[in-house]
């Protein structure tokens, strides 16, 4: 596939946009291990710093504003949430990290819960590192990242927030993020750039989703 071939055909993001706009819910929050689901459904994770926009991509994936419980208050997630897509799929929002308003034992405690769901979830088919896109991959990301390799979870990084930025610089930060994660033996190579206000590279990312997870319409 050449840089200027689409990532998928229309035929699959129409079949991803159809089963993202079917119901979709709150399952639970898990604070510890043995209060997940079942593993009978695959499952993706979204993980990220605290004010990334992952309860907003979430909200913005499935068509629904507040499915997700985005928060001027960054570190909200501190818990394992689990959504349910078409009673086939579900969404998990893993708790942020590089919080500046927490304690370090809170922060440790479900940074080390979001680690053990990773190492201990074999429904888990892919993970996704949101990364601002103004700001790009930062120490702090390097610490998750590390964590997805060690666990062999296929991971892709998901930059957010494109629409603050010109086209041009997008590619930019899209370029230097493949190049940095090239070499990290679970990162999925492609990096997609998004925007959950203006609804850039969503079905992109739905149809990665639906193709990481092998389901079909």
């Amino acid at each position: 596939m050449s840089e200027t071939d689409p990532l998928f055909t229309e035929d699959q993001l129409d079949a991803a946009r159809v089963l993202f706009a079917r119901p979709a819910s709150f399952v639970m929050g898990c604070v510890s291990m043995d209060g997940l689901p079942d593993t009978s459904l695959p499952e993706v994770a979204f993980a990220g710093r605290s004010n990334v926009g992952k309860s907003s991509l979430i909200n913005a994936l499935t068509g629904h504003k507040h499915l997700a419980r985005a928060s001027n208050e960054p570190g909200r997630t501190r818990e394992v949430n689990f959504f349910l897509l078409d009673d086939r799929l579900r969404l998990v929002d893993l708790p942020g990290y590089g919080w500046a308003k927490a304690s370090k034992t809170v922060v440790k405690k479900f940074q080390n819960l979001g680690r053990d769901y990773l190492r201990g979830r074999p429904n888990l088919k892919r993970a996704y590192l949101l990364i601002d896109a103004r700001h790009g991959l930062k120490d702090v990301d390097k610490a998750p990242m590390d964590t997805f390799d060690l666990a062999a979870v296929s991971y892709q990084v998901i930059l957010t927030k494109a629409d603050k930025l010109k086209p041009s610089e997008v590619e930019a930060v899209r370029a230097r993020t493949e190049a940095a994660i090239a070499k990290r033996p679970a990162a999925f190579p492609r990096v997609l750039a998004t925007s959950s206000e203006k609804g850039l590279g969503l079905a992109e990312l739905r149809a990665e989703i639906m193709h990481a997870c092998e389901i079909t319409l």
